[in-house]
């Protein structure tokens, strides 16, 4: 079988599925339809804003859906005529079973995650936010529960003890649509006949993991919500670091600063942090200070109280030491480092 044989139909929504779009696209594979989400409204003028997937296929004049349900009987009339053997899921939504099983030969998804770890929606949040040094990508065909299908093909990569979720999403998207590729390559050699694709068990992969990391317990990847990004001043020094690098720039951990008069400011954006040298457990904190000119706070700052000297550093006590603010949005105002925002506003 060649890839002119393989009718592919896509499916996925944001820019973390456009690259994988183009590789097939430009890889020369038959991707004869895409399926992305409505048109939503979105900034002031509340336009209607067309997907990244959707721009892409329609400036490269792929045929698209649209649905605003997937069981509609027109949407899986219009899905069946493209008379797909295969469909590919790269960061979209829940399918199903009338349309990940409707391909001779099935549905596969890219998961941005070792799995069986971070099974749900947010698996690149979290992994940075339990301050993980690895993570990857999987491919495995849909079933019906959540990211637990059989799994086909993997690829690990290592998280930085200073990257933010930005730069791993990034890196992230860049490797699956190689392994996408990939799987579809293992699909044509099967001729199509998925029976005879070898999958990796879901147990042995568990054990690779436990043995790679030393992470014995399965960790969820929930939606992200707005009161998942508050920050906890009581938490360690630690953990508030990597909760902040794991929702930057996106959606942003955040928290209150109250001004000289009294005015309370919510919600504070917090995008870059580092840890002071009193912080317990800081490894990390010799090369953050390098990068900054924050001085030693004062002692004992007790969680959740703030230092400044309103014109350099921002600093917040925690469980364990203590938080130095580095770069954080106010409310209705632009992104900043703390000096510009102290040389405009008193805490």
């Amino acid at each position: 079988m060649n890839k002119q044989d393989l009718r592919i139909v896509y499916m996925g929504t944001p820019d973390f599925a456009v690259p994988t779009l183009d590789a097939l696209v430009q890889g020369g594979y038959n991707v004869v339809g895409v399926i992305t989400m409505p048109d939503k409204p979105a900034g002031r003028g509340h336009k209607l804003q067309y997907s990244p997937v959707k721009e892409y296929a329609l400036a490269h004049q792929l045929p698209l859906l649209q649905p605003e349900k997937l069981k509609n009987e027109d949407f899986l009339a219009e899905l069946k005529s493209w008379n797909a053997d295969l469909q590919i899921v790269v960061a979209f939504r829940m399918l199903p079973e009338v349309v990940w099983n409707m391909p001779r030969c099935g549905t596969f998804n890219l998961h941005a995650a070792l799995l069986p770890q971070y099974r749900g929606a947010a698996p690149i949040n979290w992994a940075v936010m339990n301050g993980d040094t690895k993570t990857g990508a999987t491919t495995f065909f849909l079933d019906h529960d959540i990211d637990t299908g059989r799994i086909i093909l993997k690829e690990e990569m290592d998280i930085a003890p200073d990257e933010n979720v930005g730069s791993v999403h990034d890196r992230l998207m860049e490797m699956g649509k190689g392994l996408v590729c990939r799987t579809v390559d293992l699909v044509l050699e099967a001729d199509g006949n998925i029976n005879r694709i070898p999958t990796i068990d879901q147990q042995t992969l568990m054990n690779d993991l436990v043995a790679a990391t030393g992470i014995a317990e399965l960790r969820p990847a929930p939606k992200i919500f707005k009161d998942t990004c508050h920050i906890d001043w009581t938490a360690t020094a630690q953990s508030i670091y990597n909760k902040v690098r794991g929702l930057s720039p996106y959606p942003a951990a955040w928290t209150e600063l109250t001004l000289s008069n009294g005015e309370i400011l919510s919600p504070v954006k917090i995008y870059r942090v580092s840890m002071l040298p009193e912080s317990g457990n800081n490894k990390h904190s010799d090369n953050n200070l390098n990068n900054q000119s924050n001085p030693v706070p004062s002692k004992g700052l007790e969680p959740g109280k703030m230092e400044t000297d309103g014109k350099n550093y921002i600093h917040i006590g925690c469980a364990d030491g203590t938080i130095a603010l580095e770069e954080l949005q106010l409310p209705g105002k632009k992104r900043m480092d703390v000096k510009a925002l102290l040389n405009g506003v008193k805490l």
